[in-house]
C-alpha cells in the first residue's frame, strides 16, 4: 500500500508545521491577504457562532480506504479511536443541551468496535437528525459490515455517503482501485431498503469532492447530473448531493505541493472569497469533537489542532453558554469554506 507523504514520519505531519506552511509564501510576503485581514477589512473579525445545533463526533481515524484528498489522513494503519468514557460524555451533552443533530464521522465510523452501542444509546435521546458519514465501501468489506444498512434503517439513520463522481475512473482515481464498484453495490443495497426513495423517511445523500485542484461546480447542476447518470446506469436514487471544497490540509496539501498547484489553488480560493458565506459556514452552528474528546470549531481545525478559544476545551467540560459566546478560530485554510458558494459538511452554504 502506498503511504502518504504526510504520514506520521513526514516533515508536514505535525499540525503546527502545516499551519506554518499555510502562513508562508503567498501570505507571508503579502501577495495574498491572510484570512484574518480579509475579515478585518470587512468588519467581520472575529467570526462568532450563532448557536450549537450540530455535534460532529470523530470516532477515530481507522478506515478501510486511503483516499488521496483525505484531510484526516485516515487509513487501515490508524489505531486512534474514541474511548467509551468519552462517548458517554458525548451522550450526556446530547441529553442536556439544545443540540438537535448528531453527526458521526471518522475514518470509517462503522469500524469503531462500540459503534452499534453508541448509535443505539444516542438514538434513545431522540436527536432531530442522526447522521452517519459512510464511505460506502465499508458496507461491502465483510459479512459483519454488510448488516449495517439494516442497522441504519432500524435506527432511522440519515446516511451521508462519499462518491466523488458517477464514473469509475474519476472515483477510483481519488479513492483507490475498485472503490467505485463497491460504492455502487452499497448504494443499491441501501436503495433496496428504501433509502433515497420518496416518502420512505430514509434519507440518503451523496458528497462530491473535486478530483483535482479546482473548486466544485454548481451544486444543483451537479446533483441533476449525478441523479440522471446513477439512475440511467445503475438504477440508483438518492435525495441530495452536497458539494464540498477540498481544503489544503494533510493529504490534499501534499497533493497540491507535489503537483506544484499549491500557490495557484490558494489564489483560486482567495479570489473566489464570498462574504455572503460568512453567515452560514458550518463553524457558526457546528461543534467538532475529536476522538480524544477535545472541542474544535470544525473538523478541519481539528486536523490542525486549533482547539476552540474557550475555557471549555473538552467534551467533559461542555458548557453551552460559554461555547456559544466564543470567538471562532480561523486560519488561511478557511478560504476553502468561503469560496464561491461556500462549503460545509452539508454542502454549499449560499
Amino acid at each position: 500500500m502506498k503511504k502518504s507523504l504526510l504520514a506520521r514520519n513526514s516533515k508536514l505531519a505535525d499540525p503546527k508545521k502545516q499551519i506554518n506552511y499555510l502562513n508562508a509564501g503567498v501570505f507571508e510576503n503579502g501577495e495574498l491577504p491572510t484570512f484574518e485581514k480579509k475579515l478585518t477589512d470587512l468588519g467581520a473579525f472575529p467570526l462568532r457562532p450563532k448557536a450549537i445545533e450540530i455535534l460532529q463526533i470523530n470516532l477515530g481515524y481507522m478506515c478501510n480506504q486511503v483516499c488521496a484528498h483525505c484531510h484526516v489522513d485516515a487509513g487501515p494503519d490508524r489505531k486512534e479511536i474514541m474511548t467509551r468514557e468519552t462517548m458517554q460524555h458525548c451522550l450526556e451533552v446530547l441529553q442536556n443541551s439544545k443540540v438537535n443533530t448528531l453527526d458521526l464521522t471518522g475514518g470509517a465510523p462503522e469500524m469503531h468496535p462500540d459503534f452499534r452501542w453508541f448509535v443505539t444509546e444516542a438514538n434513545k435521546i431522540g436527536v432531530k437528525d442522526f447522521i452517519v458519514r459512510s464511505n460506502l465501501t465499508i458496507l461491502k468489506a465483510n459479512k459483519t459490515f454488510e448488516t449495517f444498512p439494516e442497522f441504519f434503517k432500524e435506527n432511522k439513520i440519515h446516511v451521508v455517503s462519499s462518491l466523488p463522481h458517477y464514473t469509475k475512473d474519476n472515483t477510483d482515481r481519488q479513492r483507490g482501485s475498485g472503490v467505485f464498484q463497491k460504492s455502487i453495490e452499497a448504494l443499491q443495497s441501501l436503495n433496496a431498503l428504501g433509502y433515497g426513495k420518496a416518502d420512505s423517511g430514509l434519507q440518503l445523500d451523496l458528497v462530491y469532492n473535486p478530483v483535482g485542484a479546482f473548486l466544485p461546480g454548481n451544486q444543483a447542476a451537479l446533483e441533476t447530473d449525478f441523479k440522471k447518470a446513477l439512475w440511467r446506469d445503475f438504477g440508483i436514487v438518492f435525495n441530495s448531493l452536497f458539494t464540498i471544497t477540498n481544503l489544503p490540509i494533510s493529504r490534499y496539501l501534499e497533493y497540491l505541493i507535489a503537483s506544484d498547484n499549491y500557490e495557484d489553488y490558494m489564489h483560486t480560493l482567495v479570489n473566489a472569497f464570498n462574504p455572503a458565506t460568512l453567515q452560514n459556514v458550518m463553524c457558526t452552528n457546528t461543534l467538532s469533537v475529536s476522538w480524544e474528546g477535545y472541542l474544535y470549531d470544525c473538523d478541519f481545525n481539528q486536523m490542525l489542532d486549533l482547539k476552540v478559544s474557550s475555557s471549555a476545551k473538552h467534551i467533559k467540560d461542555f458548557n453551552e453558554e460559554i461555547l456559544n459566546n466564543r470567538n471562532i478560530v480561523t486560519w488561511q485554510h478557511c478560504y476553502g469554506c468561503t469560496a464561491g458558494s461556500g462549503s460545509s459538511c452539508q454542502g454549499a452554504v449560499v
